[in-house]
């Protein structure tokens, strides 16, 4: 019987050779300061490292026991490296964690008392939530970073403030059991996508990211800024939570545009009515002729009008059937879930 859970630290790693043996053994020593409380164990997945991160790592677990290192023989980016974690972790809880330690050592344990204190099944450190803090990050990754949670977390239902970040903690049964499949950094975005499927416990604390001292020399990493994949990332993965918001929004869009068309020739029509001086025995006669003449002073009004008219209708009719598409795919894949947790 075990008298105290066991959390396994997942440390993704790339290129990180400057900085891997001082911020491991700075988990490691923090580790041991809540052993009273939590058994443990770091998984570092060395993701196809070019320089000498993977012979760091092996060194790191030659000398401490509970470090297990993993390899990628290339890199295959941190979906990968993540789902190799999640697969090999022996612990009750999960907890990832960037290697840089631009969130300090300290969330794990405030991580880690949440899932098992409050029974959530993932708990997220966000630096945007009410109490949360940056420090030190650079404005145009900030700006971006804060602008893609909020188009996302729009996109999503529940108070969720921090969708993109990886610092997080999964309760072990749960996360074995979701199926993954993005291989880059949208994976995070996924976890919660699928999460929510599930009607999984989200919560979040409050967190410090703290890049004061990812630009000295013994710090530098190599990692740049992909803005425009990261904008697409972010645009694509709020497609995927909810693709009818998409097309019904552009439908409704469209139409309002054919129906003030269509209403300024309807209006057209009957202040002209009036004016005519024809004989007319029947009302709809006279509307006709006087529609004839707005047609031949703006035939493109009525070309423009019923095209739009007929592309909103068809849009929307997307929106319905990608919402309908939506609700089968979230109870399959809930399902599907469902059985092959059970067949563990």
């Amino acid at each position: 019987m075990k008298l105290k859970p066991q959390i396994s630290v997942i440390l993704p790693a790339y290129n990180e050779e400057s900085i891997i043996e001082k911020n491991v053994n700075i988990l490691v020593d923090y580790l041991k300061s809540i052993a009273d409380k939590y058994d443990w164990e770091i998984v570092i997945v060395d993701d196809g490292s070019n320089d000498g991160t993977g012979a760091l790592a092996d060194k790191l677990a030659k000398k401490h026991s509970r470090i297990t290192v993993l390899h990628h023989h290339v890199n295959l980016n941190l979906g990968h490296a993540l789902r190799t974690g999640f697969a090999n972790a022996q612990g009750d809880g999960i907890v990832v964690m960037d290697l840089d330690l631009s969130y300090s050592a300290s969330h794990i344990e405030r991580m880690a008392d949440a899932l098992f204190h409050e029974h959530a099944d993932i708990v997220i450190a966000s630096p945007y939530m009410p109490g949360g803090k940056v420090t030190g990050v650079p404005k145009k990754r900030l700006i971006l970073s804060k602008v893609l949670n909020r188009i996302i977390k729009s996109s999503i239902p529940g108070k969720i403030s921090t969708v993109t970040g990886m610092v997080r903690a999964y309760k072990s049964e749960f996360i074995k059991n979701v199926s993954l499949k993005t291989s880059g950094y949208q994976i995070n975005p996924e976890i919660i996508q699928k999460a929510i499927i599930l009607r999984a416990r989200i919560i979040e604390i409050p967190a410090h990211l703290d890049w004061s001292g990812q630009n000295s020399k013994e710090n530098k990493r190599s990692s740049k800024l992909r803005v425009i994949k990261n904008i697409y990332g972010g645009l694509m993965t709020c497609f995927i939570f909810r693709p009818y918001i998409y097309f019904m929004g552009a439908g409704l869009l469209v139409l309002i545009v054919s129906l003030y068309i269509i209403g300024w020739i309807f209006y057209h029509t009957i202040t002209l009515m009036p004016e005519l001086t024809i004989e007319a025995d029947y009302f709809d006669d006279k509307f006709s002729y006087a529609l004839g003449i707005v047609f031949n002073n703006r035939p493109h009004a009525f070309l423009v009008g019923g095209f739009t008219f007929v592309v909103a209708l068809l849009i929307l009719g997307i929106g319905f059937l990608s919402l309908q598409i939506k609700r089968y795919f979230d109870e399959l894949f809930h399902l599907g879930t469902y059985r092959h947790k059970s067949k563990k």
